[in-house]
């Protein structure tokens, strides 16, 4: 799906007041949240490349703590839709260019 704010998915399916924007930003895909309940948390927070996310959460892991919710990123669902919106001319319904933001 697509707004004026670009590429998103519903990260938890029974709210759709909450969307996760997507983007390509070189060799990385970065995620950044939008709640409509809370719309200035948009502003107060940036984009985030996957690798940070990955880096958090083992930091978290180690430390024994609870964590980014890593169930709200969804790095195969933001490479889906970011390989439609950007190649829409491929045929990816037989898997070619799998593996590629």
């Amino acid at each position: 799906m697509r707004d004026d704010r670009g590429i998103y998915y519903y990260p938890i399916l029974s709210n759709k007041s909450i969307r996760m924007y997507v983007r390509p930003v070189e060799d990385e895909v970065e995620f950044r949240l939008y709640d409509s309940d809370n719309p200035e948390a948009w502003e107060q927070h940036n984009w985030i490349p996957w690798t940070a996310i990955q880096q958090a959460a083992e930091l978290y892991r180690k430390e024994k703590r609870g964590g980014p919710p890593l169930h709200l990123y969804d790095f195969e669902v933001a490479v889906r839709l970011i390989r439609d919106e950007y190649r829409p001319d491929e045929d990816n319904s037989n898997g070619a260019g799998e593996g590629h933001a």
